[in-house]
């Protein structure tokens, strides 16, 4: 995500997003004493009409809508246009209009809004927590668990760390707190950057919005430039957060981490959220793999983000498998901006900031970049001062290392009326909703060449910008966004990574400061980056470990994986920035699914000293892995394993033609103490896989038993494949345990 992370943080990855909140009404009744109210209509799907795009579907509502009275000047105005949970939509209307409405063929219902019970953030629902209900009960929110975060800060008196239902912290807590404003929720702040001299409070924000993300407690009215409103609240709203400051506006120093990551682990936290990285290098030389391989040691689980630099291959941060890798991905809900061309096309982007003064009016539209000058294309600082574009659209290239805000900026500095922000073609349909400083629309790439190949086919181009705000229901979420990291790994190719993926995209959290400068005492904001993917997860593991005090950091690893979801919301295979069904360098196991990972039925557990071996397999020097375990190590009398053989949930494994390879895998029964599990095998092309025993009976909870499998190549094997995919399954009455597959050819 180039116009975050490098200007906050030049020497790391600092991936940066946040949380969606849903939109939550507060309306019993129709109050007599307004003129118009907000009402909820439902429809009827008409007979044999099939809606191709969501504006035909608008255009279809917008029929109900009656025509204001000749004695009322209230119009009716179209709140909220459903398309995928029911057929209808939320309007503001009188009680005459509904009358109106309600004498309408197809209408089976115009009523006012309800208070709604459920107050929670758009994220939990569409990961499937909902309060008073499930795991999110069943699991106390995560209470009693401690999320200690290394950042850039923390905002205390934000209302996202209010303490309001949140018991003290455990007996075990042993932190401190060097500003004032901790309580119950906000439990240590302590600032670990030695290069400077300032406090442990966010003056970036990145620190106030992961702590919110995974831990922040419920918040009544949050939005972001009056988007995106609702109830604000993190994955473990009744779990500690404590703040760790390692990151100022010069990166991250790996000392500072190091000393917050042992402070850590010595005042008690639970779980460690790091949305840090940088590129791939050995364990042993990674300052976050070997804080963590110190954590785990110590029963504490450690959550970081993948890395920013996708879609490309082997980008991948924070690769260790004592760590759980988190990808970045869609949620179902946009802030929409459609571009509207001259020819009548419109053509849907992004916009966080929605300005509701905009006219509809067709203004001319231009490109910088036309003549080949690519920083003008990009819409560098100053690149505009030769060219006319007062009182136009302008049209900015992504990319070139500047910032899709300050893209807009140098827009407005010219004179421009409004940008369209596109992709370039390795960015596919990836976008996000940014609080730009002027009206804009961020569109994919394709739609990008439309609006270009547009330009060229007239002498007066002309284009609008049309503002919808939040519109809830894209089912090609979840959708692995362009930026997100992918495999395979370069510190270790026979470990699958990311292990998981998470909503990173346009995910709104708590911030120190309004995002417009205004007045607010309860900012937030909307960025996008796999640092909110990882803070999503961390507390997704807190309310794991709350429910399941007595699983180790690898348990509760694996019932994420072997859990997770491989379809979207149109339950087709999950996607990619290309609309093509992403790869397991992308998704790694899945789409996180919390309340499955509850119930997993097996887990493939792994003892800390469970690594030595594959250490030493790695190729490590004696040296080299003691200097990760902290502990004596002999390499030469440890009879070391191939990555393959460490007990993960995923399996990796290296095949060419004749050759044949066998990996043993134990799990343990974490379901029913009686159960019986059959294998089923999904294998790749050319790839044959072979498992023995085909069934497992266990009679007794936390029994262990073990597997082979076995993986040979068939006729139809071609090497020039490069990849490829399959999974290994055991199914019970109750329980589906999956182990995703990558095989490389050569």
């Amino acid at each position: 995500m180039e116009n975050n992370k490098s200007h906050l943080f030049p020497s790391w990855t600092i991936i940066i997003s946040l949380l969606t909140f849903t939109t939550i009404f507060h309306l019993s009744t129709v109050d007599a004493t307004k003129e118009t109210d907000t009402y909820i209509v439902l429809l009827s799907s008409p007979h044999n009409r099939i809606f191709a795009h969501s504006e035909d579907l608008q255009s279809w509502y917008n029929t109900f809508l009656p025509a204001t009275a000749a004695n009322s000047d209230e119009k009716p105005h179209m709140v909220h246009a459903y398309r995928n949970i029911l057929m209808g939509f939320a309007a503001r209307l009188t009680v005459q209009q509904v009358k109106e409405i309600e004498k309408k063929d197809g209408v089976i219902s115009a009523q006012p809004q309800r208070v709604l019970s459920l107050q929670t953030t758009h994220t939990p629902n569409f990961l499937g927590l909902h309060q008073n209900l499930g795991f999110w009960r069943d699991s106390n929110y995560g209470k009693g668990i401690i999320i200690g975060v290394l950042d850039t800060g923390i905002t205390p008196g934000h209302p996202s760390f209010n303490d309001t239902g949140v018991d003290p912290p455990p007996t075990k807590w042993k932190g401190k707190c060097e500003v004032a404003g901790c309580n119950n929720k906000l439990i240590g702040v302590r600032n670990f950057v030695t290069a400077s001299s300032g406090s442990a409070l966010d003056e970036e924000g990145h620190g106030t919005h992961t702590s919110s993300t995974a831990a922040g407690n419920f918040v009544d009215g949050a939005n972001a430039l009056g988007n995106d409103k609702g109830t604000a609240v993190g994955m473990a709203p009744l779990a500690h957060v404590a703040m760790y400051k390692v990151c100022d506006e010069n990166g991250c120093a790996e000392s500072d981490m190091l000393a917050a990551m042992d402070a850590a682990v010595g005042e008690g936290v639970d779980v460690l959220s790091l949305s840090i990285g940088g590129p791939s290098i050995p364990f042993y030389r990674d300052a976050i793999a070997l804080g963590a391989f110190g954590a785990i040691q110590q029963g504490i689980f450690v959550s970081c983000a993948a890395g920013n630099s996708g879609p490309f291959n082997s980008t991948l941060s924070n690769e260790a498998p004592w760590i759980l890798t988190v990808g970045a991905s869609t949620v179902d809900r946009k802030v929409k901006a459609t571009v509207k061309l001259g020819n009548e096309d419109l053509l849907d982007g992004e916009s966080l900031f929605q300005p509701k003064d905009f006219p509809e009016t067709l203004l001319p539209i231009v490109y910088p970049g036309m003549n080949g000058n690519q920083n003008a294309a990009w819409c560098a600082p100053g690149s505009l001062n030769s060219t006319d574009v007062k009182g136009k659209v302008v049209i900015c290239i992504r990319g070139g290392g500047v910032g899709r805000i300050a893209k807009g900026q140098t827009v407005k500095d010219a004179g421009g009326a409004a940008m369209i922000l596109t992709n370039v073609q390795a960015d596919g349909v990836s976008t996000v909703a940014d609080a730009h400083v002027l009206p804009a629309s961020y569109v994919g790439y394709k739609d990008g060449l439309t609006i270009l190949n547009y330009l060229n086919s007239t002498s007066s181009p002309v284009a609008t910008i049309i503002f919808h705000g939040t519109v809830i229901g894209d089912k090609s979420a979840p959708q692995v966004t362009s930026f997100s990291s992918r495999g395979p790994s370069l510190a270790t190719p026979g470990i699958l990574k990311p292990d998981i993926i998470g909503p990173g995209v346009s995910i709104l959290a708590a911030w120190p400061i309004s995002v417009d400068n205004s007045s607010t005492t309860d900012p937030f904001n909307v960025v996008s980056g796999t640092s909110m993917a990882c803070p999503h997860l961390s507390g997704i593991v807190a309310l794991l470990k709350s429910a399941h005090p007595d699983w180790s950091p690898a348990a509760i690893k694996s019932a994420i994986m072997t859990t997770a979801d491989l379809v979207n919301l149109n339950s087709q295979p999950i996607e990619d920035e290309t609309e093509l069904p992403a790869s397991l360098f992308a998704v790694g196991a899945g789409h996180v699914n919390p309340s499955k990972a509850s119930d997993p039925g097996l887990v493939f557990d792994i003892q800390p000293d469970d690594y030595i071996p594959y250490l030493c397999g790695l190729g490590y020097s004696s040296a080299q892995v003691m200097a990760i375990v902290q502990k004596q190590v002999s390499c030469s009398n440890i009879s070391s394993i191939a990555e393959g053989q460490l007990n993960y949930p995923s399996l990796t494994v290296t095949l060419s033609a004749g050759v044949t390879r066998s990996y043993t895998r134990t799990v343990t029964n974490v379901g029913d103490a009686k159960s019986s599990y059959l294998v089923k095998i999904f294998p790749g092309p050319g790839m044959g896989i072979a498992v023995s025993p085909a069934q497992l009976d266990f009679s007794a909870v936390n029994q262990k038993l073990s597997y082979q499998v076995t993986f040979d190549t068939t006729s139809g094997f071609d090497p020039t494949i490069g990849f490829g995919e399959g999974a290994v399954v055991w199914n019970s009455a109750k329980h589906s345990v999956r182990s995703p597959v990558s095989i490389i050819y050569v």
